[in-house]
Formats: structure tokens, C-alpha cells, sequence
């Protein structure tokens, strides 16, 4: 038999259990729902939510793409530039690429060390073809492959916060677009 204190300790407990379970769960519109694991261009296995509780700017993109791809790669850069460099520290940038079978982890490393992309704020990353057309979806990008290994494809950087709810997105690859940038100042502001 339990003591009245007892059933209030476990009563407590339990309040105390719900309430950090609560603080944990993801908001029902998150891209994070998507239990996604990606290895990233240094071979590390990485998860789609590993930046959980910072602004994210994402995209899909191949390595092999010769104009849209590389325009947006200058897009999240000038983004980020478009920062001071406080808030800049406090972004990540995410790019998967929807060319697994190409796009080997060792020519994602080529491609972010040829781009000088800094690996403690940049992630190219591959996953397998299925977990590649999740992602995809949940992000409502679109892409196809042609005929000649070539894919027609969706142009936008995807902004996310804290929580991987989208919160901005952009189809402007013609330097930073203000709109993003501001959008990004709010998140930081907020948190």
C-alpha cells in the first residue's frame, strides 16, 4: 500500500514525465517528422533534424547540374552573407542530393571543398532513392530524372526553424533575397 505522499510523488512524477515529453515532441507540421538518416560529404552518418533548434536554409540539388544547381548553391551563400555575422554563426545550410547514385559521398566532399563550403555550416548529404523521394515530398520539391541522366527539377531554398516547420521559401537564385533574409532575422530574433 502506498502512502498519500507516494501517490502524490508518483502523480508528480508523472505530470513531470508528461509536461518534458510534451517540450520534446515535434509540432505535426514539421519536416523533421520524416525520421530521415543521411550521410553527409565527410561520410558521417547525419540525421534530418540534426540541427533541431536553429534555422536551417535546405534545398535538393546534384552534383553533376551545370546552371541551376551552382546558382543555387550562390543563392544560400549569399544568404547567409546577406547576415551579420551573429546571426550568421546560428545558421545552418543543408543541401540532399536527389542523384544518389552518382552523387558519391566522395564527390559531395569534392563538390564542398571546389565550392569552399565550411563544413561546420554547410551539409551536402545522400540518403538512399526511397528516404531521397520522402524528403522531397515533404518538402514539396520536385524533380525528374530524363532520359540522358539529366533531371528537370524544383529551384528553391527552403527555410526552417527551430522545430523544421517551413517557415520562407524562395525561387530567387539571383543573390540574397530580402524577404529570406528577414525571415531568418525574425526566427533568430524569437529564440
Amino acid at each position: 500500500m502506498c502512502t498519500r505522499g507516494e501517490v502524490m510523488k508518483r502523480h508528480l512524477l508523472w505530470v513531470w514525465l508528461w509536461l518534458a515529453g510534451a517540450a520534446l515532441a515535434l509540432p505535426g507540421d514539421s519536416v523533421y517528422q520524416l525520421d530521415a538518416r543521411l550521410t553527409n560529404q565527410r561520410g558521417q552518418a547525419v540525421k534530418l533534424d540534426g540541427a533541431r533548434g536553429q534555422p536551417v536554409l535546405v534545398s535538393m540539388f546534384y552534383t553533376s547540374c551545370q546552371f541551376v544547381c551552382p546558382m543555387l548553391i550562390d543563392a544560400a551563400r549569399d544568404t547567409q552573407a546577406a547576415l551579420p555575422a551573429a546571426e550568421r554563426e546560428r545558421v545552418k545550410v543543408l543541401l540532399i542530393t536527389f542523384d544518389p547514385t552518382r552523387d558519391t559521398q566522395a564527390k559531395l566532399d569534392g563538390m564542398a571543398q571546389e565550392r569552399r563550403l565550411d563544413a561546420t555550416h554547410w551539409t551536402l548529404a545522400r540518403t538512399d532513392p526511397a528516404t531521397v523521394r520522402k524528403i522531397a515530398a515533404v518538402l514539396k520539391f520536385q524533380y525528374r530524372a530524363l532520359p540522358d541522366g539529366e533531371f528537370n527539377h524544383s529551384a528553391e531554398l527552403i527555410l526552417l526553424d527551430g522545430e523544421g516547420r517551413i517557415a520562407a521559401r524562395t525561387s530567387m537564385l539571383a543573390g540574397a533575397d530580402a524577404r529570406m533574409v528577414e525571415a531568418i532575422h525574425r526566427l533568430l530574433a524569437a529564440h
